[in-house]
């Protein structure tokens, strides 16, 4: 089934569950959610009035329930944490994965995931209290500690009852890693493997010894490119030991990476993207404020252009034409500097950037511009002249096109480069800087080139 069509399924079973619930026929709601998929039931319980969300979730069986309410938006998680009796609250969170039940308490009061620990048995308190212990977006926040391990000296056999024995309590079974007495990684193998495996074979003897895995304060960015470059279901986590101590699996890392994508969409915008990423269930002041940071600093940066245009106030009197100009260079210089900066962003984000070198991801920019300037000063100066009737408005154009478009382009490259450089986010602070090169010094190259080519213009 497509994701369009999921959609569809979810929105039909949230009417007709809404209808049932409201009509008060709960044996029909119950029987339209058994056989509907985990994520489409969640969605289609988040969609319903608040009053009837978590009517609809107790009709749901004590397994799927849980399965469901992993799925659910942060926000729904909390109502219904809200409207459940305790008993109910603390049963569903004990039976959360250990990952999801982190990330639920993140979204959570202070408050509120002091009680729930508390109330939690000792071993998941443990467990949770582990993993709320890295730092946040970093592979240890990100692992669950659900995963098989198995010692070299099990027998394949012997491995497949663990595995038979401890599946319905693990993430995934389909990656198998092997552990010391001390917990050290030594090796792993797929299920695949072991099935395959002479029943009487060690495991030490089938298993994969060269094991590729993530440190807990691991970045989860860096997580995910290790699981897109080996294409795994999953990955390791150690300590500084080398002990595991858990595991990332791949539905995880695709969260991360809408997660980052949605961020660093956001900051090409120049729009501060907020921790929950949920840009439409946000106030409008929040809203506001999101946005109004880096439209102020823009606005200031654009004051530098005001002053450079009040400067040379007596050519634009001169030859007032060369005012209609003004928005097409610092237009086209923005739109100039803003493809170079997407294209070595994203090469910074996929690591493509490093196996060419900075210098060369620059350089190449830079004629990129110059070309690019060529091309359309080729355009321009023809229009120019016949638009504005005066030879030297032209060539002025035409000149700091060529020079606006290169200078552009290379600040384009050079600003992440050097703000990824910092520590600083590139998406985010590479656009106001770039408008602010570009728009300053645009308009200083025309007007200067204007003043110095109508000095020099033969007179009478």
């Amino acid at each position: 089934m497509s994701e369009a069509n999921g959609v569809q399924v979810a929105e039909v079973v949230a009417q007709q569950l809404e209808t049932l619930l409201e009509a008060g026929n709960y044996d029909g709601a119950k029987l339209l959610l058994g056989p509907v998929q985990e994520v489409d039931a969640a969605e289609a319980i988040g969609s319903l009035p608040r009053t009837l969300q978590a009517l609809a979730f107790r009709l749901l069986p004590k397994d799927e329930a849980i399965a469901v309410y992993e799925y659910l938006d942060a926000a729904v998680q909390q109502t219904l944490l809200e409207r459940l009796r305790s008993g109910e609250v603390l049963e569903l969170v004990e039976e959360m994965s250990p990952d999801d039940r982190v990330r639920l308490f993140d979204e959570l009061p202070a408050k509120v995931v002091r009680r729930l620990l508390a109330e939690l048995s000792p071993a998941e308190r443990r467990v949770t209290a582990q993993l709320l212990g890295y730092e946040a977006e970093t592979a240890g926040r990100l692992m669950t500690t659900e995963f098989v391990d198995l010692k070299e000296f099990h027998s394949a056999a012997q491995a497949l009852e663990i595995v038979r024995r401890r599946a319905r309590d693990t993430e995934t079974v389909y990656s198998l890693y092997v552990t010391d007495g001390s917990r050290h990684l030594s090796g792993i193998l797929s299920l695949r493997d072991l099935v395959v495996a002479d029943p009487e074979a060690r495991i030490g003897d089938v298993m994969t010894r060269e094991v590729v895995s993530v440190g807990t304060d691991t970045d989860q960015e860096e997580v995910a490119r290790a699981i897109q470059r080996y294409d795994f279901l999953a990955i390791p986590v150690v300590d500084r030991e080398q002990r595991l101590v858990g595991i990332v699996t791949v539905d995880d890392v695709i969260d991360v990476i809408e997660q980052e994508a949605t961020r660093d969409l956001y900051a090409a915008g120049a729009v501060q993207a907020g921790d929950e990423d949920d840009y439409f269930q946000s106030s409008l002041f929040t809203v506001a404020r999101r946005r109004v940071v880096w439209l102020l600093v823009l606005l200031v940066a654009n004051s530098g252009t005001a002053a450079v245009i009040a400067s040379k106030d007596a050519v634009l009197q001169q030859v007032v034409v060369l005012a209609a100009f003004i928005p097409l260079l610092i237009g086209t210089g923005g739109n100039v500097g803003a493809q170079s900066s997407t294209v070595v962003i994203r090469g910074l984000s996929t690591q493509r950037l490093q196996a060419i070198g900075a210098g060369r991801a620059v350089a190449r920019e830079a004629l990129a511009g110059l070309l690019l300037g060529l091309l359309l000063a080729a355009a321009v100066v023809p229009w120019a002249w016949l638009v504005g009737g005066n030879v030297t408005v032209a060539i002025s154009a035409g000149f700091s096109l060529v020079v606006i478009s290169t200078l552009a382009a290379t600040a384009g490259s050079v600003l992440p480069l050097l703000f990824a450089r910092l520590g600083l986010d590139p998406a985010l602070m590479s656009a106001p800087f770039i408008t602010t090169v570009v728009d300053v010094a645009g308009v200083f190259i025309y007007l200067q080139t204007a003043s110095w080519l109508l000095q020099r213009a033969p007179t009478g």
